[in-house]
């Protein structure tokens, strides 16, 4: 695994962190309607487990587990509002961390915003926006990869030359939409936007999104990356604001037709893998760094509704509809590395249902 520096970490908790103010309780234990923390304050209204009908006797089992696993941050909302947010190994409300490649689904959702503001249009090719030769393929070859081929993973570039996303090492390796691969190249939707924008990317991202649900964190480069970093809490807001449809309060911050897209199957080679997210409930699913369809579901103990979004060394946010959950969990790797699926995903579903059933 990559050790991010800990001056980096320490700083981003310093400066990017939430207060600590208390939670309110709900007046009304088993909400009906969403609940939405405001923007501009910390304050996040809170249910106690024992009165969703949940079994209270489970929890503790659950963070134990979470704590055992490196787990630094986690947070269960139900229907907006927490009902579980425990901080483990050192960590707190205050730190930020990082999403790993959960963050591509922040590419995505800004994507579709770009979208709606009539700046892109996903079917468009990559090269309307960056120009010819942002890639070394031939010319017809480059031009026919869209920016859904960026979202969806099946760009057809070679995915073995590393996350380098230079022209001369974005080599062919087939015809976009012929196969799925997992690849760095999703950041060149980053590109697409600020070009079509005619901003940067942390202007748009922050004025479009970051700054209309309340989250804080920055982007940072690190190597070939561009990683995001954030405290626990606004990752929770982002998952939620998905799980509203791509509402925040009464604004649609992202159309809901096109997250609908972007958490539906993208391509017709992996079932489980949307615009950036993965989905579970499918019949047979890839993993990055592999080109071997593997038969079930994704998270077999997951409802099969579930989406999410999944960063290296287990970075999650899960949206459930069916069960009005969004669940985040920040920390270091679980158990061996993983670019995003591991058997904690499994395993820590079999103790949320535990709880939550």
């Amino acid at each position: 695994m990559k050790k991010w520096p800990i001056l980096i970490i320490l700083t981003f908790g310093l400066f990017f962190g939430c207060s600590s103010n208390d939670n309110p309780i709900d007046p009304d234990p088993t909400p009906t309607e969403l609940y939405f923390p405001t923007s501009n304050s910390d304050t996040w209204v809170t249910v106690p487990v024992s009165e969703l009908g949940w079994n209270a006797s489970a929890l503790q089992p659950l963070l134990d587990y979470l704590e055992e696993k490196n787990t630094k941050g986690f947070i269960m909302l139900y229907n907006g509002k927490i009902v579980v947010e425990s901080y483990f190994n050192g960590h707190s409300a205050t730190a930020s961390w990082y999403w790993a490649s959960a963050g591509k689904t922040l590419t995505s959702t800004v994507s579709g915003i770009a979208q709606e503001e009539g700046l892109i249009n996903i079917n468009n090719k990559v090269s309307d926006y960056l120009g010819t030769g942002w890639t070394s393929e031939t010319l017809d070859k480059e031009n026919l990869i869209t920016c859904k081929n960026l979202l969806s993973m099946n760009s057809g570039l070679d995915d073995s030359l590393g996350d380098d996303v230079s022209s001369a090492n974005l080599q062919y390796k087939a015809d976009a939409g012929t196969r799925w691969a997992y690849h760095n190249v999703y950041v060149k939707m980053q590109d697409v936007v600020a070009a079509a924008s005619n901003q940067t990317w942390n202007n748009y991202f922050n004025t479009k999104l970051k700054d209309k649900i309340g989250m804080t964190g920055l982007w940072t480069h690190l190597d070939n990356l561009n990683v995001y970093w954030s405290n626990t809490r606004s990752m929770a807001r982002f998952g939620l604001m998905i799980y509203a449809e791509g509402t925040w309060g009464n604004t649609q911050i992202v159309p809901e037709n096109f997250l609908n897209e972007a958490t539906s199957t993208s391509q017709n080679i992996n079932q489980a893998y949307g615009y950036l997210w993965w989905l579970n409930g499918k019949s047979s699913y890839y993993l990055p760094k592999t080109q071997i369809e593997i038969n079930g579901t994704l998270i077999p103990n997951a409802p099969a509704d579930m989406y999410a979004a999944l960063g290296k060394n287990d970075q999650k946010i899960y949206v459930v509809p069916s069960k009005k959950l969004v669940i985040v969990r920040m920390g270091d790797v679980a158990d061996g590395a993983n670019f995003a699926l591991s058997t904690f995903d499994n395993t820590l579903w079999e103790k949320i249902n535990d709880l939550i059933e």
